[in-house]
């Protein structure tokens, strides 16, 4: 937990009273305020609805009654105070600004952030994951994406948002973003659409290529490049090739955080976007090189708590000699210290553990614990994970592998300091 300063405590009670009328349907007020104090310690744009007031006088007669009270100086004494207790804080001069999307607890920001990005905004409908999200980032995001309108996010160079996978209805594919009503696909679209960011970062599973035998892919694709944006499957591709076609050159967007340095066996597409015209193509980072073994992820001395009981070991064992009898492929997946990499981990993994266990001399396999669950996504050791081991899991199972998001994330700032 972040113990706030007395300066950061006197801010957030000037400030809320204007804060309230800005605040969305199914959010929290903490979230407006959070995002007004970094956005002054950063210098970024105020969330706020436009037709209450405009955002840069808003932030002015904020910052206005924070020096009133003795509160707001010199912004570097500012910024000290809203992140001096973060152990993960973004640079003082930030590089470039970009919004959290489906945040979770904030992985993907992390790659961008420690690339020299600054987060203005960020989404996310856990109320689990948004108490961990705060601790670690000193935020609330905001809630319900569906209800926030997209006029009032501010200004960023980079939407970056790790969307569920929505099948679309067959009917359409000629009304552009209509077509994709009702998905969360539409509210990415929709921001896309408004705020015309230069770049995107769409990350999904792998199975988003096969999604509805291509369709799912096709429609989004086609959605984005209506509105102008590119990627590297050619617009010519997405409007008149086949499904086929489309799906081959969208295997070259999977990345593998295997080769990033972390020993997981997890594919993910990462669909990187930018405005007609920035640039011509995007060169996806290359495998690292780097030789990993699980060993290097774990802890010293485990819990003897995470060794499991004879009943789910018999348990396992019995159910993997069942399924290959009757032809399922999934058991049990068992590794050592020295295995090249574990199965992938996902959100049910605080069930039984089953898909990552880790070999014990004389004894039981154990789970892995939280910090290692953390390490095997690539999250720094001073990332702290939820005190509840349920959604501990559930959280690291659901993100991203930060070395993965950090390898796109500098390939995406060489570009911008181009641009810039």
């Amino acid at each position: 937990m972040i113990n706030k300063s007395n300066v950061l405590l006197q801010a957030e009670e000037i400030i809320k009273p204007l804060a309230v009328e800005h605040v969305p349907q199914d959010s929290d007020v903490e979230a407006v305020i959070d995002q007004w104090l970094h956005a002054i310690a950063t210098d970024s744009q105020f969330y706020c609805n436009p037709e209450i007031s405009k955002p840069e006088q808003l932030k002015e007669s904020v910052i206005s009654q924070l020096q009133q009270n003795g509160l707001y100086t010199k912004r570097v004494e500012f910024f000290n105070e809203v992140f001096g207790a973060l152990k993960l804080k973004p640079d003082f001069d930030g590089k470039f600004r970009f919004i959290d999307l489906f945040a979770g607890i904030g992985g993907v920001r992390l790659g961008f952030q420690q690339n020299g990005g600054i987060c203005v905004f960020s989404s996310e409908f856990d109320k689990h994951a948004q108490q961990t999200y705060k601790n670690n980032h000193g935020e609330i995001p905001f809630g319900d994406i569906t209800k926030i309108p997209a006029s009032e996010i501010p200004d960023h160079d980079i939407l970056l948002a790790g969307f569920p996978c929505q099948p679309f209805s067959h009917a359409g594919l000629k009304l552009g973003i209509e077509d994709t009503r009702g998905t969360l696909f539409h509210d990415i679209a929709n921001i896309l659409e408004t705020k015309k960011p230069k770049f995107a970062l769409l990350e999904n599973v792998k199975g988003l290529i096969s999604h509805d035998k291509g369709y799912t892919l096709k429609v989004i694709l086609k959605t984005l490049t209506k509105m102008g944006y590119s990627c590297n499957i050619p617009k010519s591709v997405i409007e008149h090739g086949s499904t086929k076609e489309i799906q081959a050159l969208a295997k070259e967007m999977v990345l593998k955080s295997v080769d990033f340095g972390i020993p997981q066996n997890r594919q993910r597409i990462y669909i990187v976007l930018w405005r007609d015209g920035e640039v011509k193509s995007f060169e996806y980072p290359n495998p690292l090189g780097i030789e990993v073994k699980v060993g290097d992820m774990l802890e010293e001395n485990p819990d003897p708590k995470l060794t499991i009981s004879d009943r789910l070991w018999e348990g396992h064992q019995r159910r993997k000699i069942e399924n290959k009898k009757n032809g399922k492929g999934f058991g049990f997946g068992l590794v050592t210290e020295a295995s090249p990499y574990t199965n992938t981990i996902s959100a049910r993994y605080y069930k039984d553990g089953s898909e990552v266990l880790i070999d014990q001399v004389g004894k039981n396999p154990r789970k892995i614990s939280p910090r290692e669950a953390a390490r095997l996504q690539g999250f720094p050791d001073e990332f702290e994970p939820s005190a509840s081991k349920v959604q501990a899991y559930k959280q690291f199972g659901n993100s991203v592998t930060v070395n993965v998001i950090d390898g796109l994330a500098k390939k995406i700032r060489n570009i911008l300091d181009g641009i810039n």
